[in-house]
């Protein structure tokens, strides 16, 4: 996968090096807002996207609710640890990725700067259901679930992969790992949803799952040899390939596809609705295809934003 060539180099080599490759996963919605530590980024009219110019729309900026167009930012949730979607650049403070530069935009078209706030995944959505965050933006998969909970405005797509070491020395099938040693981030929609099936067909062999609460400890376990296989969101699979130097390798095809959303109060029907508004104008303005194209993600571009779909 492509790297945007405006920050990359001393980013890659640094999660090389550190096995740092600060991933994330679209996980579970449950527990109470809290932080994660770390630090945040903020954005505004310039600057948004990586580098490129957004300037506001006054007909969009309208829909904005009047207390965030008065505060003038909006509080952004995210687990910074989703590589190449949301995750700490090399200072370890600010928080990067394609998420962040689409947002960024998206905040900017609307006339707002970002206040990015570095969570556990699991906190985010409570978090903004409790007014902590005006927002969640961390790679969340649209289900009938967390749409009872929040609005959802969908602006990407992405399956679920598999990854293993180069070579594939066990000879992992994702369609038949009985046996095997599963490395997958603790919450996520694999976890909950993708591996109880795939257990329950394995009968008296099944595999052994391995939960890590961060998806960059799943990877080190899956590069240093203690999990044989391991299975995330499409880009972060990709992403994860492209940081390893040649030590793991994707398997097998990318499968359920689903939507990721932006997250906004469920009673906030205007702020949901300028999000959708916000990214149509970027995509209709070529911003959208940009900034995916930058971070090597464009096959999950989307052309339809729309809340709750």
């Amino acid at each position: 996968m492509t790297r945007r060539t405006t920050k990359s180099a001393t980013r890659s080599l640094i999660a090389v090096a550190a096995l740092g490759l600060v991933l994330a996963s679209c996980g579970s919605d449950e527990g109470d807002p809290g932080d994660a530590g770390g630090g945040d980024s903020s954005a505004g009219e310039e600057g948004a996207g990586g580098g490129t110019t957004v300037e506001a729309d006054e007909e969009l900026a309208a829909m904005v609710p009047e207390d965030i167009a008065e505060a003038g930012v909006l509080r952004v949730g995210t687990d910074a640890s989703y590589a190449p979607n949301e995750f700490f650049d090399e200072d370890g403070s600010t928080i990067v990725g394609f998420d962040v530069d689409l947002f960024d935009a998206v905040a900017a078209k609307l006339g707002l700067e970002t206040q990015w706030e570095n969570s556990s995944f699991d906190t985010i959505i409570v978090g903004v259901s409790s007014d902590k965050y005006d927002v969640g933006v961390s790679s969340f998969t649209i289900n009938e679930d967390r749409k009872t909970q929040v609005n959802m405005i969908s602006y990407y797509n992405a399956g679920t992969q598999w990854a293993v070491a180069t070579g594939n020395p066990d000879g992992v099938d994702p369609d038949d790992a009985c046996g095997l040693i599963v490395a997958v981030q603790t919450g996520t929609v694999q976890e909950e949803d993708d591996l109880p099936v795939r257990q329950e067909a394995c009968g008296d062999n099944p595999f052994t799952v391995q939960s890590y609460e961060g998806q960059d400890e799943a990877t080190s376990a899956l590069v240093t040899g203690k999990a044989q296989a391991m299975l995330a969101d499409s880009p972060i699979i990709g992403y994860a390939v492209s940081q390893t130097n040649g030590q793991i390798e994707a398997v097998g095809e990318v499968y359920d596809a689903a939507p990721y959303g932006y997250v906004a109060p469920l009673e906030d029907t205007d702020l949901a609705d300028a999000l959708a508004a916000a990214l149509t104008s970027l995509e209709e303005d070529g911003t959208y295809g940009e900034i995916l194209a930058e971070w090597g993600v464009e096959d999950g571009a989307i052309d339809d934003f729309a809340v709750n779909p």
